[in-house]
């Protein structure tokens, strides 16, 4: 792993990076053919409308990989409800078919697995703040009550 490739906004340097993984409702094998390249490309859509960038994707018949890099300005509640909500309604419009398999509104299950990812660990952050102290400096730390 080489140094992390930072993003920028007017205020921000980041990089803010989450694998999700997310099922179709039922674990139903229907992510296939059209419809799973459907899928891939309506995901793809989304996350460039909200400025997500997908490092690495997998589909599966039955669930999707994501690693991505999400703004700050973006929680991955959001980002999930955006990219579930929305590829959801299109691919029931688009294949109606999908209606007869789920009478809901829903072809997802219910939340996804997350965590963040990146090069500088907890340890890495503790040992810095740490050994980063000038003179004028003063620790701090939060009790817990």
């Amino acid at each position: 792993m080489g140094s992390p490739q930072y993003r920028k906004t007017s205020h921000t340097t980041y990089d803010i990076k989450y694998h999700v993984v997310f099922t179709t409702k039922y674990r139903y094998r229907i992510l296939r053919g059209k419809l799973a390249r459907k899928a891939r490309d309506l995901i793809r859509s989304i996350c460039g409308e909200l400025d997500v960038r997908i490092v690495k994707g997998h589909l599966s018949a039955d669930h999707i990989h994501m690693l991505v890099s999400v703004p700050p300005h973006l929680s991955v509640s959001k980002l999930m409800q955006y990219v579930k909500g929305k590829s959801s309604r299109k691919l029931q419009m688009e294949y109606g078919e999908l209606k007869k398999t789920y009478w809901g509104k829903h072809i997802w299950a219910r939340g996804y697995f997350c965590v963040s990812t990146g090069v500088v660990n907890e340890e890495m952050i503790r040992d810095y703040i740490e050994h980063h102290h000038e003179d004028e400096d003063e620790e701090f730390t939060i009790e817990k009550t």
